[in-house]
């Protein structure tokens, strides 16, 4: 590697007029990876890489390094970024990147993460995250301009990845937690592992059976305390497990599937209980 052909890459001359500048770390990171890619040569045959559009000038650096160690020609493709409406980078190192595993992240949470797409994103997420034609698209557009209110787009395109990833049976589920806590759906009939995973992605608490309803709503923060608690079942703002709550002594039972409860506060805000 010659310092100087490293100068020359456009993202380190770029960062070296910037008032930021460029860490030792950032510039010799084109060497790591120039490595890598020599690695894979050698040892598996690889002979394209591909990234992102900002690794260009690394994933080049590989391409140079394998044509004169190994006299070989070898290929690198870029991709352009996904960025958000507001030109932020959508990946990890900007934390909102979503999760492939589902160790790492519920069929639920990859769902509800898709269905917060904004009006001013989801038409290009449709456009690259899903097999819709092009005809479909254009229909979902129009939806977000005439009626945004239905987030249909948002649905389609969380239904499309969400299935893509987990699966048709996975989807189905987690479309019908969604419905039944934040719509008009039956708690009691969600599996048990699909509901416990939508909880966790609420506000929640783990506590007692035979708990008071009361301490239960303080515990996971839908109020700040026995009285406003008492004040709210008073005036019949809370329901658990979907019935109404109107006595103070309401103890809670954890009688959904899994052992656990939701309780509601008003129409829109919710959190989960696990019974134990």
């Amino acid at each position: 590697y010659r310092v100087g052909t490293m100068l020359k890459k456009d993202a380190v001359s770029a960062r070296l007029n910037s008032e930021a500048g460029i860490s030792y770390t950032e510039f010799s990171y084109q060497i790591l990876q120039g490595m890598d890619y020599l690695e894979l040569y050698r040892q598996y045959d690889c002979v394209l890489q591909t990234g992102g559009s900002d690794q260009w000038g690394n994933l080049t650096s590989g391409v140079d390094l394998i044509h004169r160690v190994e006299g070989a020609g070898v290929h690198a493709i870029g991709t352009p970024l996904i960025t958000n409406s507001d030109g932020t980078k959508f990946g990890k190192s900007e934390g909102n990147a979503i999760w492939l595993d589902a160790a790492m992240c519920s069929p639920y949470r990859m769902y509800q993460f898709w269905l917060s797409s904004t009006d001013a994103d989801v038409v290009d997420r449709l456009k690259v995250f899903t097999f819709l034609t092009r005809a479909e698209i254009e229909e979902y557009a129009a939806l977000v301009e005439a009626e945004p209110f239905r987030r249909a787009a948002q649905k389609r395109l969380a239904l499309e990845v969400t299935t893509f990833v987990h699966g048709e049976a996975a989807a189905e589920a987690v479309v019908a937690a969604s419905e039944a806590l934040f719509g008009s759906g039956d708690l009691s009939t969600l599996d048990a592992a699909t509901l416990r995973s939508a909880l966790e992605e609420l506000p929640h608490a783990s506590i007692a059976a035979g708990a008071p309803v009361a301490q239960a709503l303080v515990d996971t923060g839908l109020v700040s305390s026995l009285s406003e608690a008492r004040r709210a079942i008073a005036q019949g703002g809370v329901s658990l497990d979907g019935a109404k709550v109107d006595d103070e002594a309401a103890v809670v039972t954890g009688g959904l599937p899994g052992g656990v409860s939701v309780l509601r506060r008003g129409k829109k805000t919710l959190a989960g209980l696990f019974v134990g």
